[in-house]
């Protein structure tokens, strides 16, 4: 288990440095509590377990480590959208309880990729990533981002038309409070019943009371989440009870080489600002100014 706040700040009452996770909350009773605080580094991209306002204020720099987990978790995206899409799980399941006694037509039928739409909810390093790796499986790819610039083949649309078109949805937005909960009972009630929803972003992008309510009654087809709101999801929770859900334990990054150089980067992020100087990677680079 991740440490609580009270065992962080006594455990770094005297550090200069913070590494942290992002299972840990660093916010503004922690920032304060920690005079010496030179620096912080996040050894992850999304940097929604840091108050960067308040860092900012105390003139602390926050590092992260952008780029090297985007080939990752694009692949682990696509993993577990051909897993859900073509019941890789529930067939395991399926022949481990015995039920497989012959072979039929009609038993565990996916859905199909070619000439399928993919819908990309966030158009940034890893969604376009994403959409490179759709094109060897014949996908049409949308994607909805008001800041991201045209990129080959993949076509820029209103938010209403990914919701109507795609058959498939992932997303790839970070959390902020616009984007909380951004997938709700009402977005998911535009989507085709048989859309299959993907999220290797953040939890909290999705209203999961809503998201389990539409798979329960089969209102879209199913979802797979790396990612949920908490971390880790209860062994009890109500999405654990669907066999249209397919949840891992956030691991879109957990490839060795990729895990290495997360670590490397946040390493030299705390160095760098251990020594005064600038973070190879800053999320609040007004700091300096």
């Amino acid at each position: 288990m991740p440490p609580g706040q009270a065992e962080l700040i006594q455990r770094a009452s005297d550090a200069h440095g913070l590494l942290c996770l992002l299972t840990d909350k660093v916010d503004r009773s922690v920032i304060e509590a920690l005079p010496k605080l030179k620096v912080i580094s996040n050894m992850a991209v999304g940097v929604d377990n840091i108050d960067i306002k308040v860092a900012t204020e105390h003139r602390i720099p926050v590092g992260n480590t952008p780029d090297v987990l985007t080939d990752a978790t694009a692949d682990m995206t696509f993993a577990l959208l051909m897993a859900c899409a073509r019941r890789i799980v529930e067939a395991d399941h399926y022949v481990r309880a015995g039920k497989w006694k012959t072979w039929g037509p009609q038993l565990l039928l996916g859905a199909d990729f070619s000439g399928a739409t993919l819908g990309l909810i966030g158009f940034g390093r890893i969604g376009v990533a994403v959409a490179q790796r759709a094109r060897g499986f014949n996908l049409k790819v949308i994607y909805y981002d008001p800041s991201a610039k045209p990129k080959h083949e993949a076509i820029p649309v209103g938010m209403e038309q990914i919701l109507r078109e795609a058959d498939f949805i992932s997303l790839h937005v970070p959390l902020t409070t616009e984007t909380r909960h951004m997938i709700t009972s009402d977005t998911l009630s535009k989507c085709k019943n048989t859309v299959i929803l993907i999220n290797t972003s953040r939890g909290g992008i999705i209203d999961q009371e809503a998201l389990y309510d539409v798979l329960k009654n089969h209102r879209i087809l199913a979802a797979a989440l790396d990612v949920t709101e908490p971390e880790p999801l209860p062994a009890n929770h109500p999405l654990l009870t669907l066999d249209n859900c397919l949840v891992t334990p956030h691991i879109a990054s957990a490839s060795q080489r990729t895990r290495e150089k997360m670590a490397l980067m946040a390493a030299q992020n705390l160095i760098a600002g251990l020594h005064g100087e600038k973070l190879p990677n800053c999320v609040n680079p007004e700091v300096y100014t």
